[in-house]
């Protein structure tokens, strides 16, 4: 297996603003994705969190084209778009006019991931809160039970920090996006499952709940409002 390629945010916004060498490397689904994640990549920068691009150069069908991975201290926002139909489908689907919101949104979503990862808040919950598992579950089915409703979890915190930038960012396509996202999360929806984050979603119509002077606090206020209510 080929290594993937490893752009630091540097070299990568560098990519973005023109450099022959970098877009050379890059593929033109890539080039869009990134170039449309590129907002919610420069904030990342002007934060200071530890981040990379990281290109996977092989195939990649079945991965979703964007996600996030925690490497040594270190957020890597990763690409799977080689021979990944899914990379292109994704834009596909979203409607033009919101197609700058909504990957902005996504890249949002794991900027949400990454900043947990670094908090050392990955799979808690609030001091106080305990969650609830289901009776008559086998010790394993528990486990396992437990794991996905804490992928929930922070499944659900990753959508109220992307629909945090859209109120900051897109104010005028809150509505829209937000629309959007639960369309989206109600597809083939299986309850209770990973990406079951409707009840958090539902909490966020009005965007200015969101919104606090800390970029995180706001999602996270809502957050933990919702951990009751998902159960």
């Amino acid at each position: 297996m080929r290594r993937p390629v490893l752009f630091p945010l540097l070299a990568m916004l560098a990519c973005l603003l023109g450099s022959p060498l970098r877009a050379a490397e890059l593929t033109a689904t890539e080039t869009r994705w990134l170039q449309a994640a590129s907002p919610v990549i420069a904030y990342a920068r002007e934060l200071n969190l530890p981040i990379d691009i990281v290109v996977q150069p092989q195939p990649a069908a079945g991965l979703a084209p964007l996600a996030l991975a925690f490497v040594e201290g270190r957020c890597k926002l990763v690409l799977s778009m080689r021979g990944n139909p899914e990379a292109q489908a994704t834009l596909d689907r979203i409607p033009p006019p919101l197609l700058a919101a909504a990957v902005e949104l996504m890249a949002a979503h794991e900027l949400g991931h990454c900043r947990r990862y670094l908090d050392g808040a990955w799979y808690s919950v609030p001091a106080g809160f305990v969650p609830s598992l289901p009776q008559g579950l086998g010790v394993e089915n528990r486990v396992a039970y437990a794991a996905m409703e804490a992928t929930r979890r922070e499944e659900a915190y990753g959508d109220l920090v992307g629909l945090a930038w859209t109120q900051q960012k897109h104010p005028r396509q809150y509505a829209q996006v937000h629309a959007w996202l639960l369309a989206l999360r109600s597809q083939n929806l299986i309850p209770a499952s990973h990406h079951d984050t409707l009840a958090w979603v539902n909490l966020a119509l009005n965007g200015a709940a969101l919104v606090q002077a800390d970029f995180f606090a706001g999602p996270a206020a809502l957050w933990a409002s919702g951990l009751g209510l998902a159960d």
